[in-house]
């Protein structure tokens, strides 16, 4: 993540940050979710899952695997309709994704699971009309939902990361009260300096670190430090930005604004942490740009090499097979 350059005051790089941040969630940083939010996928998740359920048990695959066996008039097409609004109403978000990144030379995660699903749909559509083989409609199905969910997950802990950010940049106050030769006047906190005396009346917020020189009071210092009671501050305790004042008023010499703050420190950190996710991210999309060619090339081998000595319709389900099973549940969720 590019970061502002910090100046003497925290606020406005850490707000321009955020913001930044913000505009990669929704844009480069995520291509991949464009056009699509949290919600939606998970609209889209519940949707697919409750059609993955009777998708499962008209499939003739897995009524083999349980051993039991049913079957009705149009169960095949009734299986077909099903499979055919998980594939297009659940794999939408997939199919622009892997438009985004064809567009932008990146192939990843998007279309790896893109070229799986749809591999998997229009050969069960030929199954259903005639092909000899078995759908893999389930298949399909199973892995939709597993990488909705895994998106999902992702968005959200994304987002979370934001809120986190968003609620750190709130803690500071807007304006500081500040005494200059024996004045106290209110300035605005980016104006505050190493060295400025400033006042904190009860229930404000601190505006920056520093020393108590005169005064006492309880700062409840939880959102900061973890510290689950309000600590005791007299004169020669440290401060932090952000912590919140309680009854009694507060006279504290300033010692670190900006980059020099705990609380920019804590901030900090949180973008590291956003920023170690989106390098698993990267590492995952490199994995499935790797597994989307193999798949291609391992495909086509595979349909050529059992065609020399099979009819069409087994070549044509061992390469599905192959190219199908190319894309792990796993890989989605990570």
């Amino acid at each position: 993540m590019d970061h502002s350059q910090h100046h003497e005051h925290h606020t406005p790089p850490v707000a321009a940050a955020h913001a930044h941040h913000k505009e990669d969630m929704q844009h480069a940083g995520h291509d991949k979710h464009a056009g699509h939010h949290t919600g939606d996928f998970l609209k889209r998740f519940w949707i697919c899952i409750i059609l993955t359920i009777p998708v499962l048990l008209l499939s003739h695959m897995i009524q083999q695997w349980i051993g039991l066996h049913f079957d009705f008039a149009g169960d095949d097409y009734l299986l077909l309709l099903l499979g055919s609004v998980i594939y297009f109403y659940g794999g939408m978000p997939f199919f622009k994704g892997m438009v985004s990144e064809i567009k932008d030379g990146a192939i990843g995660m998007m279309t790896l699971v893109a070229i799986a699903i749809s591999v998997a749909f229009f050969y069960s559509v030929a199954v259903v009309f005639g092909l000899k083989g078995m759908d893999f409609f389930w298949e399909l199905a199973t892995l939709i939902d597993i990488m909705l969910l895994g998106h999902w997950i992702e968005m959200r802990s994304t987002m979370a990361a934001s809120n986190a950010l968003q609620s750190l940049v709130a803690l500071l106050p807007s304006t500081v009260h500040v005494e200059r030769n024996g004045t106290v006047t209110d300035v605005d906190v980016k104006e505050l300096k190493t060295g400025d005396i400033a006042v904190i009346k009860p229930g404000e917020k601190i505006p920056a670190d520093g020393l108590v020189i005169e005064g006492s009071s309880y700062v409840n210092e939880s959102v900061l430090t973890g510290e689950s009671v309000p600590v005791k501050k007299e004169s020669e305790a440290k401060v932090i930005a952000g912590a919140l004042n309680g009854d009694g008023s507060l006279k504290i010499k300033v010692t670190g604004t900006g980059a020099d703050s705990y609380l920019n420190k804590v901030i900090k950190l949180v973008q590291s942490a956003q920023s170690a996710k989106s390098n698993t991210q990267n590492l995952a999309d490199r994995v499935a740009k790797w597994l989307t060619i193999i798949s291609l090339v391992v495909g086509v081998t595979t349909f050529i090499v059992w065609y020399i000595n099979h009819d069409l319709a087994f070549a044509l389900e061992r390469m599905v097979t192959v190219m199908v099973t190319s894309c792990p549940h796993a890989l989605g969720v990570a």
